[in-house]
C-alpha cells in the first residue's frame, strides 16, 4: 500500500501548521483513498539522545569498526527511524517556525536519521553522496511574520534554507514550501494569510 509520511511537528494540536496539514491531508485523503498515513508526532514520539551508544556507533561505522553489541541496539533505533521516512511515497512535514528556526525536536530528528551509512555515504575522493530515493515532499512553515510579501519585521527565515539543504543531502530534492505566516497580530492579515495558504495547500492534495 502506498504511504504518505506525516511529520508533525507543533506541540499544539491548534497551531497554524497543524491546521495547515489538517486542510492537506483531509483532500489527500479525498484523492488517494487507499494511502496509508502514517502520522509522526515528534511531541508524542520518544526520541533518543544522541549521544553514548548511539554516538560511538556513527564514528565506528565511520571508521569501518565493528558494532559492540551495545552499538549496534543503539543504532538499530535510529535506522527504524530513518526507515519510516524511506519508506514513504510521499512526504508532508508541517512545522512552526521558533526563533527564526525549526524546533528543536525536528532538528533532533534530523540529527538521529542523518547518519553514515544509513541516509548518507561519505567517498573520501568524491565527498557526500544521498542514499535515499527521491520523492515528492511538503513543507509547511507557519511563522508569526509574513515571508510571503516580504513583511517579515526584519527578522530572518533560516527555516526554509535549513529544511530544503538538510532534505537534498539525504536525497530529497522534489520539495515545495507553503508558508503561512503572519500569524500573530492583526487578525484579518491573520485570516487572509491562513485562507490562502489553505487553498494553495488543497490545490497541491489533489494531485499529490
Amino acid at each position: 500500500m502506498p504511504k504518505l509520511f506525516h511529520l508533525r511537528c507543533s506541540p499544539r494540536a491548534a497551531s497554524e501548521s497543524s491546521a495547515g496539514a489538517e486542510a492537506f491531508v483531509t483532500r489527500f485523503r479525498q484523492a488517494r483513498p487507499t494511502w496509508d498515513i502514517d502520522v509522526m508526532d515528534l511531541w508524542r514520539e520518544t526520541l533518543p539522545e544522541f549521544g553514548g551508544d548511539a554516538l560511538e556507533a556513527k564514528y565506528a561505522r565511520q571508521n569501518g569498526r565493528e558494532f559492540s553489541d551495545a552499538q549496534r541496539d543503539a543504532f538499530a533505533v535510529l535506522e527504524r527511524m530513518a526507515m519510516r521516512f524511506a519508506l514513504a511515497d510521499r512526504v508532508l512535514i508541517s512545522t512552526p517556525m521558533w526563533n527564526f528556526g525549526i524546533p528543536y525536536k525536528l532538528k533532533q530528528w534530523f540529527d538521529l536519521i542523518v547518519q553514515p551509512g544509513l541516509t548518507f555515504r561519505f567517498d573520501p575522493a568524491q565527498g557526500y553522496f544521498p542514499l535515499l530515493e527521491n520523492r515528492p515532499t511538503v513543507v509547511i512553515l507557519a511563522s508569526g511574520s509574513d515571508f510571503v510579501t516580504g513583511m517579515n519585521r526584519g527578522r530572518i527565515d533560516m527555516a526554509t534554507p535549513y529544511l530544503r539543504e538538510v532534505l537534498r543531502f539525504i536525497g530529497v530534492s522534489d520539495v515545495r514550501f507553503t508558508l503561512i505566516g503572519p500569524t500573530v497580530g492583526p487578525a484579518e492579515p491573520a485570516r487572509l494569510a491562513r485562507e490562502t495558504a489553505h487553498r494553495r495547500l488543497v490545490q497541491i492534495a489533489a494531485d499529490f
